[in-house]
């Protein structure tokens, strides 16, 4: 996985799928975090519901997430401000190896 790395923040690439049965983090493929959220993609749900998710799940204020690109689309470019490269994908990679683990 690639992390762009700038003065402020560091940016991910994510790959949505909106009206999931639950939020989890799939996998990651090729440089792309692969997601599902609950959430439907009206109104701003699903991109909320993911800026909430991602928080959760790297111990980050809500406030330090944003989606920097694709709005509307599936593909987004996340920005995340207050962690360094390496503890992004430390916890990004326990949670999709972990749940993998536990389903095997």
């Amino acid at each position: 996985m690639t992390i762009n790395s700038d003065n402020i923040s560091n940016r991910l690439t994510v790959r949505v799928t909106p009206n999931a049965g639950r939020n989890e983090i799939i996998a990651f493929s090729g440089d792309v975090l692969q997601v599902r959220i609950a959430a439907p993609p009206v109104k701003g749900k699903a991109n909320k519901e993911l800026t909430d998710f991602l928080s959760k799940t790297l111990g980050v204020r809500k406030s330090s997430i944003f989606i920097i690109k694709g709005q509307t689309s599936r593909n987004k470019v996340i920005a995340i401000e207050g962690m360094n490269r390496e503890d992004i994908i430390k916890r990004l990679s326990l949670q999709v190896f972990g749940e993998k683990g536990k389903r095997g």
